[in-house]
């Protein structure tokens, strides 16, 4: 369980958390949602370590990831996957390097075989088989994001987070990745958390919906209790959906 308690973050005098509460439960598949710019990522890179909040704290299973020592926040890290906005795939290294990635920099200790051995797997569960001495720029949007969550599966975490998966790709495609995150949710049993402010991919993967606006955590609830509410700030983000 990952338990956030009113989690502040200041950029100079730009206040873009302003006391987060969420508690997120193991298995639960979560989106985060709201308007572009209100804070989102910033809250996702909180909860793997990334940044560290000017006030409150994040408990993940006990332990409060702000109060870690380097070795012990390595440790929580290995724990999740993170899926970065355009997939964020180095350029100059093939598909194989950059899923292996993590199994190399952390020393996990595998064999060269060993490693092409996970690798080949993981890209064989995002649909991707044989792709493994490509360079990004082959492969297209759809598939630099598959390539991106191969990455982000290679260590077997627990949990995954996605930030905007579905940004810059077409409808098509976009619900094709919808559906990789939805089966991977359930061949794998891991717990997600989706930052996204796009409805339709909302209501294809998320069991609960977290709003943020203004720096705090707005509603959660269902998909339905989101497009039922009849809250004027949560109507007025529906109507800019086109939902």
């Amino acid at each position: 369980m990952i338990e956030i308690n009113n989690l502040h973050k200041s950029f100079g005098s730009n206040h873009v958390l302003r006391g987060i509460n969420l508690n997120i439960k193991e298995g639960e598949s979560l989106a985060v949602i709201g308007r572009s710019g209100c804070g989102k990522s910033v809250l996702l890179k909180h909860i793997v370590g990334l940044l560290f909040p000017d006030e409150g704290f994040i408990k993940f299973e006990g332990k409060i990831v702000n109060e870690l020592d380097r070795k012990e926040l390595y440790e929580v890290r290995r724990r999740f996957g993170y899926l970065f906005q355009g997939g964020a795939l180095f350029d100059s290294m093939s598909v194989e390097e950059n899923v292996a990635l993590a199994l190399v920099e952390n020393n996990f200790g595998y064999s060269k075989e060993k490693i092409q051995t996970i690798v080949a797997e993981k890209l064989e569960l995002v649909g991707l088989p044989g792709t493994q001495k490509f360079k990004p720029s082959e492969l297209s949007g759809g598939m630099k994001k598959r390539v991106g969550l191969a990455r982000a599966l290679v260590t077997n975490p627990d949990y995954i987070l996605y930030d905007e998966p579905t940004t810059g790709l077409d409808p098509i495609m976009s619900d094709s990745i919808d559906e990789l995150i939805k089966s991977l949710n359930e061949k794998l049993n891991v717990t997600s958390i989706i930052v996204t402010h796009d409805m339709f991919s909302v209501k294809n993967t998320a069991d609960v919906i977290a709003m943020m606006h203004e720096g705090k955590i707005y509603f959660t609830g269902t998909y339905e209790e989101v497009l039922n509410s009849k809250d004027h700030v949560i109507q007025k983000f529906i109507q800019r959906t086109g939902l």
